[in-house]
Parts: C-alpha cells; sequence; structure tokens
C-alpha cells in the first residue's frame, strides 16, 4: 500500500487536520482522513493487484501461442518487474547470451508485448500496458468488485 500517495493528493486536508490536532486536541476528524486513506489505498493496491494478474494472464496465454519456443516463467516475471527491461536485465535473468535476449526481446515487440526504445546507446522495451497500469492507478472514482 502507498498511504503517502493519498496524502500527497490531499495535502492540504491532511496539513488542515493535523493543526486542529494540535491547537484543538481534536483527533476525530484526523483519524477518520487517515482511515479513508488506508480505505482509498487499499482499494487502489487490490485492483492494481488484480489488473496484474490479468495482465501477466494475457502476456502468458500469448506468449505460449505466440511464441512457444522462448516461453518461460522467468521471462514472464522479467517483463513485469518493471515497466521496462534491457537486454541485460533477461541476461542476468535468464542465464542466456546477448543475442538468445535481443531476439526474445525482438519477438515480443513484433507481437506487440513490448514496445522498443533506443536512448543513447541503449535499447529499453516498455511493458506499454503494465506502465499504463501503474499510472491508472490512483485513479478515484474505481470500485473494486
Amino acid at each position: 500500500m502507498y498511504l503517502s500517495r493519498y496524502i500527497n493528493q490531499n495535502k492540504s486536508e491532511y496539513y488542515r487536520l493535523l493543526q486542529t490536532v494540535r491547537d484543538q486536541q481534536e483527533w476525530e476528524a484526523w483519524v477518520l482522513y487517515i482511515l479513508k486513506g488506508i480505505e482509498q489505498t487499499s482499494r487502489q493496491t487490490t485492483r492494481l493487484i488484480q489488473g496484474m494478474r490479468d495482465l501477466m494472464q494475457n502476456y502468458k496465454h500469448k506468449m505460449r501461442e505466440e511464441l512457444p519456443k522462448i516461453y518461460s516463467q522467468d521471462l514472464l516475471n522479467n517483463l513485469f518487474r518493471h515497466p521496462y527491461t534491457k537486454i541485460e536485465f533477461v541476461m542476468k535473468e535468464l542465464q542466456v547470451t546477448r543475442n538468445t535476449a535481443m531476439k526474445y526481446l525482438d519477438e515480443l515487440v513484433r507481437i506487440g508485448l513490448l514496445s522498443k526504445h533506443k536512448k543513447w546507446k541503449e535499447n529499453y522495451y516498455m511493458n506499454d500496458a503494465l506502465y499504463n497500469l501503474l499510472l491508472d492507478v490512483g485513479s478515484e472514482n474505481k470500485d473494486v468488485s
């Protein structure tokens, strides 16, 4: 859970209520504010976990169908450890050569699971769906079933 996001998004209310605690010893509103933050944060975290699970499942099926020779749980995990990966990360985590890692990543780009970006001399492979999911986690008006 990332309660700091809630506090940062509602900073003026946080400081106002905290000042009321200091000045007037009125804790109830501040405690309710924190409890609301915990509730919202836990809902966001639940949505994020569910979204990541669903996204990983979709990636797994697509990789198994379209790239059965390179599919591995380790490769899938690498794609979800961060919203991007690099050839060096795949080499290290899967214990493969540079050429093999590059082939895997380029194949994942070809089937639309990653996008390739060059920054200076290095290529980065973005998991755009994961990146968008992480960006969207702070949306206030979504509800968890």
